[in-house]
């Protein structure tokens, strides 16, 4: 292993709070020209990271070489899938090291669990390649900032996994905020739903063959393997994931910020709790935070994890302004009078293609990316202010300049996290 990428690059404390982060996109090094073919690896190989995986094969000039997962049946089946769509498998591996440690790949994608994405997406820019990363980009504020800098130190293109900033009939809608639609536009409502079951009590259990769990938490401090963490209920306790609000807030939070044209709140609240089951979850099941921007301009986002509306019951996201209202729902929008009648539908479809396709041809030099790593942190950073809020019970006041937490010293001590011995990230 190239000792450039080995746990020591992690050594040292993160790079102080507060240094400027370059606005914009940084000129990203030269990548693959338009005629060559990008090398794609996968780190992380959940449902998501498989999804990505065949995604990314499907691409003209892409070939996934690894696919990589710290379960080593997770990697082998997500090698499957590869194969299915391309007649080739790509190598299974479940150290992300060893295909960081290859000069060939140019990208990686990552879509491991929360706390290894912006460690992940950092390790991957100083190796030389670009990276497209789930959201959210990082799991505490602090280390999307370390993010933004890593892109624009090693003048690398990071995409965060935000789909609806390259469908059209969105970035459609969007602009009709933007441009008036519905006269200036002042507030911004958004939702979740779902219907998700109780995780139980769980119990100190052996690992399961096949799992190396200890990189699995990687730069997370170190507990006891319990029968309730994994694959999918780590989402649910702090020292690895970051709630619904981070789950799925994020899609519709970028949405709002991006419709009022804004970037960081001054003012943050959060009401709710865990209230549907009694059982180890440690984030809200029930969650409404509310976000002023200055400038009269406010976002809400309203999370029911356990709790499903009857069909139709709101939008995704809901504009208002000064003559109307215009909501997102899916891939489409409809515009609404001030009396609440429908004057305009426009429909759409989703999907990762678009967005995947936006990112291969900024690597390749050939545009902008539509979810570049500053807009990704800013967006991610509304989801880890409303937690913060949450867990320390008080409303926050924020810089309008960087969005840090402002004259509360235990507020501001959540915006970086504890880290295992040897793998604190720095750029």
């Amino acid at each position: 292993m190239a000792e450039g990428i080995d746990r020591r690059h992690f050594l040292g404390a993160a790079v102080a709070a507060g240094v400027a982060l370059e606005a914009g996109q940084a000129q990203a090094a030269p990548g693959p020209g338009a005629n060559e073919k990008i090398i794609v690896a996968v780190m992380g190989t959940g449902g998501r990271g498989t999804g990505l995986a065949t995604a990314f094969q499907r691409q003209p000039g892409v070939e996934v070489a690894y696919v990589c997962d710290v379960d080593q049946g997770r990697a082998g089946r997500a090698a499957d899938a590869v194969n299915k769509v391309s007649g080739r498998s790509p190598r299974a591996v479940t150290d992300f090291r060893r295909m960081l440690d290859d000069r060939a790949v140019n990208v990686v994608a990552i879509a491991t669990c929360n706390h290894w994405h912006a460690p992940g997406a950092i390790l991957a820019c100083a190796a030389g390649k670009h990276v497209y990363v789930e959201k959210p980009c990082s799991h505490n504020p602090r280390e999307g900032e370390l993010m933004v800098q890593a892109a624009r130190k090693h003048r690398k293109q990071i995409q965060m996994g935000v789909q609806r900033r390259s469908w059209p009939t969105i970035v459609e809608g969007i602009e009709q905020v933007r441009k008036g639609a519905i006269g200036r536009a002042y507030l911004a409502q958004s939702w979740y739903q779902n219907n998700r079951p109780s995780i139980g009590r769980g119990k100190e259990a052996p690992v399961p063959k096949g799992l190396d769990y200890d990189l699995w938490q990687g730069p997370a401090p170190r507990r006891p393997f319990r029968s309730n963490y994994l694959h999918y209920n780590w989402h649910w306790f702090w020292n690895w994931g970051n709630g619904e609000l981070g789950n799925n807030g994020v899609h519709m939070l970028d949405l709002c910020r991006w419709g009022l044209g804004v970037d960081y709140p001054v003012h943050v609240t959060s009401a709710g709790g865990h209230y549907r089951y009694r059982d180890d979850q440690e984030t809200p099941d029930t969650h409404v935070v509310a976000f002023d921007f200055g400038g009269d301009k406010t976002a809400t986002w309203e999370g029911l994890s356990c709790n499903r509306l009857p069909a139709g019951g709101t939008a995704d996201v809901l504009f208002h302004g000064e003559n109307g209202s215009l909501a997102i729902r899916g891939g489409g929008y409809v515009i609404y009078d001030p009396a609440g009648k429908e004057i305009r539908r426009v429909g759409g479809s989703g999907g990762d293609e678009v967005h995947l396709r936006n990112f291969l041809d900024a690597v390749r030099g050939g545009g902008r990316l539509n979810a570049e790593i500053e807009e990704g942190h800013k967006s991610t950073l509304l989801c880890h202010l409303g937690n913060i809020a949450h867990r320390t019970g008080r409303a926050l006041r924020c810089d309008a300049k960087n969005g840090h937490i402002l004259r509360d010293k235990e507020a501001m001590g959540l915006w970086t996290r504890e880290y295992a011995k040897g793998w604190e990230p720095r750029v």
